[in-house]
């Protein structure tokens, strides 16, 4: 079985590839307690799973959270009656049930799009064979109160061998230090790999970032990464799931 908060079709709102339609599919789990986390209630199981039954119309059905791999896979490839760009796998952290995924990838008809905090290296070896895009986070020191450094360079050496982009959230309390560590961390296992700088969208009291601060801060990027960009989270001023 595996544990799923819900399942739906929307827009993807942050990142590389902003504005494409994905199925998403939300894994119970995470292994972090990031400030600005805006989806809580995937931390933990929940009650009942949210399923769509029409892609985009919302016609939500209230399911037991916990689905054999085979029931899930169904419910996922009904939606792709759209089309739609690929299947984004997010949580909380999805690699959390690394091993529910691994089974449960090769029965999905969509490419595979994989969204992670980037610091569960081992079980992303499970069910990279599977997966073709990876939008890994690094997460500053500030915003999970330690560093997570050495999983991270580890996640990216293995996440490097697929399409993959790098996302940093910086809040108005994001440090120079962390930054430019996060940069170098990158810059030394590929400079053509994107980095997209989110702004914050503030929750739970997080501090906003001053938009000549993020200037600075794609300044110094540029001079080790080729390709530096600013995205905030589009999907929460448009409305979107």
């Amino acid at each position: 079985m595996i544990n799923i908060v819900e399942v739906f079709s929307s827009i993807q709102g942050e990142g590389l590839y902003v504005g494409t339609r994905q199925v998403f599919v939300r894994l119970a789990g995470c292994n972090l307690a990031c400030t600005y986390c805006d989806t809580p209630n995937s931390h933990h199981t929940v009650k009942n799973a949210l399923v769509e039954r029409t892609p985009g119309k919302r016609d939500f059905a209230q399911l037991p959270m916990q689905f054999s791999i085979d029931n899930l896979a169904r419910h996922i490839n009904s939606l792709l009656a759209v089309p739609h760009h690929s299947i984004s796998l997010t949580g909380g952290e999805p690699l959390c049930q690394a091993k529910m995924i691994a089974e449960l990838l090769p029965q999905l008809k969509a490419p595979l799009y994989l969204e992670t905090n980037g610091t569960l290296f081992q079980q992303l070896a499970l069910v990279l064979p599977y997966i073709d895009i990876i939008s890994m986070d690094i997460k500053l020191p500030t915003v999970t109160d330690k560093p997570y450094w050495q999983e991270h360079k580890e996640f990216l050496l293995l996440a490097a061998r697929k399409n993959v982009f790098v996302k940093i959230v910086v809040t108005g309390k994001s440090q120079q230090t962390e930054l430019q560590q996060a940069f170098e961390l990158v810059a030394s296992v590929d400079h053509h790999i994107p980095v997209i700088l989110q702004p914050v969208t503030p929750v739970n009291g997080c501090e906003a970032v001053l938009p000549d601060v993020l200037l600075f801060y794609q300044e110094k990027a540029l001079t080790l990464l080729n390709d530096v960009r600013v995205i905030p989270q589009t999907h929460k001023f448009m409305g979107y799931l």
